[in-house]
């Protein structure tokens, strides 16, 4: 049985942020806080199954090859130098960037960027609170350096998979990893 996920206008529920919670959303939320909601919980279900809601929706951790990325993404515009590299897919003409990685020609790791378009009902009006409020405490948090910028690393396991949201601060959600665990 899978987890519903409740509308914007739910009331809130207490979630563990175990694989089993649900998230949950505080009542009357509107505009683009209630779109950034949207997005925040579009990733909860498809995280089960090792994958990104979207345009990316039937690409499968572990499974996926690098031609079926590109069969849905395209070639990528700056294509990684070496194996450990990524392949990044800007966000354009409010479509969500994209950077993908492999390990023996499989799907390894996605992230997901957002829109630089209106982002605010993006990833950037997802906020740690909103975060927090919707889906339960996290499994994992941590603080990672990425040059001399240090991030909040905030990690919910999904079944075999992990689904991080990598924040420059509380309110700047930078991007959403999904790894298996």
């Amino acid at each position: 049985m899978t987890d519903p996920v409740p509308s914007a206008t739910a009331k809130p529920e207490p979630s563990s942020g175990s694989e089993s919670a649900s998230p949950t959303a505080p009542a009357a939320v509107h505009g683009d806080e209630a779109k950034a909601l949207e997005t925040l919980n579009s990733f909860f279900e498809p995280a089960l199954k090792g994958q990104f809601p979207g345009a990316v929706s039937g690409l499968t951790l572990g499974v996926s090859t690098r031609q079926d990325v590109q069969e849905v993404l395209g070639e990528p515009p700056s294509p990684g130098e070496d194996a450990e590299a990524f392949d990044v897919y800007h966000a354009e003409m409010g479509n969500p960037g994209y950077a993908v990685s492999y390990k023996l020609n499989r799907l390894r790791e996605i992230r997901y960027f957002g829109t630089n378009v209106e982002r605010q009902t993006n990833i950037g009006g997802i906020t740690l609170q909103m975060l927090e409020q919707n889906w339960g405490k996290p499994d994992k948090s941590s603080i990672i350096k990425n040059g001399k910028l240090e991030q909040n690393k905030v990690v919910y396991i999904r079944g075999d998979y992990a689904l991080s949201f990598i924040f420059n601060d509380d309110t700047d959600l930078d991007h959403i990893n999904l790894t298996a665990k």
